[in-house]
């Protein structure tokens, strides 16, 4: 920790957020993974310390989630599931600078796999029910407080699991808050908050193509590599078409109008590149992607094999996944099997009501004035899992962050960091929603 930085000055979201960092909670996907276990009993100390009766949950050996209730001073009010994971994708220690399960505070910030995606706002959740059960005070209304398991590989051990076996955990709940919301960009010297309010669907596959194994030196026109790379490289060149729904409708519209542009000379696609950093995410909501991410193939040098793979993540908007599959088939042709390893539903819901209206208070009560807009997030959550259930899902991990900081580039990125006063941020913004809505 540097000198500038004390231990007696880091606020205490900083440190619970540096102690999850420090479990390695890797979820290599596939069913291959460190576990969650240390993480949870971390988290369900902490609940209990706070008076709560916290309950794990093991889905398969190691595969741990966490659930507590909070009462609420209302009960004719529904419950608000707040709900965060403790697992995080593999991080290659050579490709940092820093150790990425150290937990390192330097320059300002908290480094380390999960700093941003998301035990960062883990931490927030514990210190910002510690803030208001400290003080004596009660939540509104019940409050489920849930640490997943498994997110990163589709959440299929962690709340898949919990919905499907124990929906009793979240009776009474009917919306959710988690990550990947109410961070802010920068439009046109403007900070402006993007708040989740949808999500693509996912559907991951896995191409196999098949041919004749042989002698590397043979001359072989049926090489299983050939085709693989063929169906590959046309997939991935595939630009998908923009299509908006009506969240990014939505959001276009209030771009245009904070970049003071036409939008109707202005295009979609140019639109989201104005928006910088946020950029990443906003561009990619605009249309299916469809990414190769792994290939497999082979034994040996001089050998042709008969098989080879490849997986392709593919994220549709809300209720393509049928019609992006048909092109896909389309696309590599009758002699590629297609295999759905992984699929889920997109979300979208609308930018309004009572709980919308909650989180942009909270962001104003501490940034006033600042835009709060909706957006579509490009990647997915647990919040598809309590869709099944009934619970209408957004994304709300507030933080405030300066300009210069290519947040979207933090999700699954090297050198993953959050600065240390956003997380003084975000717990209170939290704070205030949890208490109050």
């Amino acid at each position: 920790m540097p000198s500038n930085t004390s231990e007696n000055d880091l606020d205490d979201t900083a440190r619970v957020a540096r102690d999850l960092i420090r479990f390695d909670t890797t979820n290599y996907g596939g069913g291959r993974s460190n576990g969650e276990t240390d993480a949870a009993e971390y988290v369900a100390a902490r609940l209990a310390a706070l008076g709560l009766k916290p309950q794990m949950f093991e889905s398969e050996p190691g595969r741990v989630s966490v659930v507590a209730r909070v009462e609420g001073s209302d009960h004719s009010k529904p419950a608000l599931v707040v709900h965060g994971h403790t697992d995080v994708v593999p991080a290659q220690p050579d490709n940092w600078s820093v150790d990425p399960f150290g937990g390192v505070i330097k320059d300002g910030l908290l480094w380390g796999r999960g700093a941003v995606d998301m035990k960062n706002m883990d931490a927030m959740m514990l210190t910002a029910l510690g803030d208001i059960l400290g003080a004596g005070n009660q939540p509104s209304r019940d409050l489920v407080i849930a640490f997943f398991a498994d997110e990163e590989a589709g959440g299929v051990l962690g709340s898949g699991y919990l919905v499907k076996n124990h929906p009793e955990l979240f009776e009474g709940a009917t919306e959710a808050i988690s990550e990947v919301g109410g961070y802010s960009i920068t439009l046109n010297g403007t900070r402006a908050y993007l708040l989740q309010t949808g999500e693509k669907a996912l559907v991951w596959v896995k191409l196999i193509a098949r041919g004749t194994a042989a002698h590397g030196s043979h001359v072989m026109k049926d090489n299983a590599v050939t085709k693989l790379a063929e169906a590959v490289a046309t997939v991935g060149r595939r630009e998908w078409p923009i299509r908006l729904t009506d969240t990014t409708t939505e959001l276009l519209s209030e771009l245009a109008r904070l970049l003071e542009v036409d939008p109707q000379k202005v295009g979609p696609d140019e639109l989201a590149l104005a928006t910088g950093t946020a950029s990443r995410f906003i561009q990619a909501s605009l249309r299916t992607t469809a990414n190769p991410t792994m290939l497999t193939a082979g034994y040996k040098h001089n050998v042709i094999p008969d098989t080879a793979e490849a997986l392709i993540d593919i994220r549709t908007l809300p209720g393509e996944e049928d019609a992006v599959l048909a092109e896909l088939a389309d696309l590599v042709g009758p002699e590629i099997e297609i295999v759905v390893m992984h699929r889920d539903i997109g979300l979208e819901t609308e930018f309004g009501g009572p709980l919308v209206e909650a989180m942009t208070s909270a962001l104003h009560t501490h940034d006033p004035g600042a835009p709060v807009l909706p957006y579509l997030l490009s990647g997915g959550t647990d919040n598809k899992a309590l869709s099944t259930i009934g619970i209408k899902g957004y994304g709300f991990a507030p933080l405030k962050l300066p300009p210069e900081l290519d947040f979207p580039a933090m999700f699954h990125g090297v050198d993953e960091r959050v600065p240390l006063d956003a997380l003084v941020f975000g717990r209170r913004v939290l704070g205030d929603l949890l208490l109050r809505y």
